[in-house]
């Protein structure tokens, strides 16, 4: 995992495909402090609009370690590692880069098993749909993941009801 005092959190790009240094936001998700704007910043910041870059990989493997580390079931980490993951195959996005590939890989497995125990914590729909998300992901099942995070139970049976 990059160190947050690495120095190359300085030169990474985000979601804008601009040079974002996810590190303040990371510390003060750690910490517990104001995390709503924090995951408004994040969201915001590392995917744009279906672009992510490689601040946006780097801070996976962070974010799934702080949500080990605070112990919550929040839907944010798992949808934000989904969406990320699944934006990474898009042509128009970045590989991970090789000094992060075993780290970024391993951090969405870590969180799929993490879901496996915490889904059943929660009754919050967007929590279970973020999580059956990343599982699904982390299993090959990418486009039945793309469907549980992009898409609310009444959108798919819009969806159904409309063919």
């Amino acid at each position: 995992m990059l160190s947050l005092d690495d120095n190359r959190w300085g030169n990474l790009t985000g979601g804008y495909k601009t040079r974002f240094d996810p590190r303040p936001l990371l510390t003060r998700l750690a910490t517990g402090q104001e995390t709503a704007s924090v995951w408004h910043g994040l969201w915001d910041e590392l995917h744009h609009q279906g672009d992510v870059g490689d601040a946006s990989y780097a801070a996976v493997p962070q974010l799934v370690s702080i949500h080990r580390e605070r112990d919550v079931v929040d839907w944010n980490t798992y949808g934000i590692v989904a969406i990320i993951e699944l934006a990474r195959t898009e042509p128009k996005n970045p590989p991970v880069p090789k000094w992060l590939e075993k780290d970024y890989f391993s951090a969405i497995q870590e969180l799929a098993k993490s879901g496996a125990s915490e889904i059943m914590r929660t009754e919050e729909p967007e929590a279970v749909r973020s999580i059956l998300s990343v599982i699904a992901i982390a299993k090959g099942l990418r486009t039945h993941g793309k469907f549980l995070v992009e898409y609310s139970e009444d959108e798919l049976l819009n969806m159904d009801s409309s063919g």
